[in-house]
């Protein structure tokens, strides 16, 4: 399952940012995708072609930009991400199993 697409709005001096997570329930969530500007806006593109909420945090996203695509989130930011993705079940009123 992909979780919510995480975004830095640039300002107008920096380019977008947009870093993607993917939860399949059983382990860490991990990047599965990472990208500034254009990369950034296809990210986001996709993500709302399938519907995958978007959560906006640009401290967050400057966390998760820095790891490497595959990379498991780091545990200082388990409890974070895990209520994003608490939050996303709760506006899809889907349970952990029915999303995947």
């Amino acid at each position: 399952m992909s979780d919510p697409v995480d975004t830095g709005a640039g300002g107008p001096q920096s380019s977008p940012q947009a870093v993607a997570l993917t939860y399949d329930g059983c382990h860490a969530p991990f990047v599965s995708a990472t990208g500034n500007s254009d990369i950034a806006e296809e990210i986001l593109r996709i993500a709302k072609e399938h519907e995958i909420p978007i959560y906006e945090n640009p401290e967050l996203v400057d966390v998760l930009s820095r790891l490497e695509l595959g990379d498991e989130i780091p545990e200082l930011l388990y409890r974070t991400i895990a209520e994003i993705i608490s939050f996303v079940y709760l506006l899809k009123d889907k349970t952990p199993d029915q999303l995947k």
